[in-house]
């Protein structure tokens, strides 16, 4: 499965213009978690870009949102490691998380909102009038993006290795990367 072809899945199933933002900002931030601790990146980016691919079916039934993904991808023949790490990534299911890759897809998924949310506060909402040090100042504002789960951001160092800014840094960087798909 190459990337073009899981972006034609994703867009048979996602309709919402934001979801797929955010679904190209998790596979941005995907790819350069998989550059820095050296995995596949490719693997990595596509797991990123498919996590969601079920939402718009199961936005209304939170405890079936990922396990409902992890079936489609199945159904068209994603790899395991994939499958696993897309129905792990929602918290909801208490789903063990044992490779790089599910750890990463979990922690990424909430990272992404933070920083979405950090530039649209800024007066050029622009990803790049933004660094490193705004989000984190924003991280430590408990009522700021409070859909952005600091528990699970916070796993990065335990899970991946990385120290939280540096993991903010990596997922702002991929995702300035891309502010023009992102309209940021």
């Amino acid at each position: 499965m190459d990337r073009e072809q899981a972006l034609q899945q994703v867009k048979k199933r996602v309709k919402n213009k934001n979801l797929l933002k955010h679904m190209y900002a998790v596979e941005a931030v995907m790819a350069a978690l998989a550059r820095h601790l050296d995995e596949d990146e490719e693997r990595w980016a596509l797991a990123g870009l498919v996590h969601d691919i079920d939402y718009e079916e199961t936005a209304d039934q939170p405890d079936v949102h990922s396990l409902r993904g992890g079936e489609i991808l199945e159904e068209l023949g994603y790899p395991d490691d994939i499958v696993q790490a897309v129905k792990a990534h929602n918290p909801a299911h208490g789903l063990e998380r044992n490779s790089l890759l599910d750890k990463a897809l979990h922690i990424a998924d909430p990272l992404t909102g933070l920083i979405v949310a950090a530039a649209l506060i800024h007066p050029d909402k622009k990803l790049s009038a933004i660094d490193t040090n705004f989000v984190l100042n924003r991280f430590s504002e408990k009522q700021f993006a409070r859909g952005a789960n600091r528990e699970q951001i916070s796993l990065c160092s335990k899970e991946l290795g990385l120290e939280l800014d540096e993991f903010v840094s990596i997922g702002l960087e991929a995702m300035q990367g891309i502010s023009e798909r992102l309209g940021l």
